[in-house]
């Protein structure tokens, strides 16, 4: 029998560079709702919450300047 490593199920990350995973602790409904979001629009859950994520420091990026 040969030792060859076993495919990974799942998708690739986004973009083909290197990523981190993060755990982050989530209310279980926003869960279901980021996870039917992805299915629906055929996009990871971590794409969705990367995107989020950028968006919000954006944001507050621009909040901090402003002051």
């Amino acid at each position: 029998m040969e030792n060859t490593p076993k495919k990974r199920k799942g998708r690739k990350p986004a973009g083909g560079g290197a990523k981190r995973q993060f755990l982050a602790t989530m209310d279980p409904e926003l869960i279901k709702k980021i996870k039917t979001a992805a299915i629906q629009t055929d996009v990871s859950a971590s794409e969705i919450l990367e995107e989020a994520a950028r968006a919000w420091l954006k944001q507050w990026k621009s909040k901090d300047s402003n002051q």
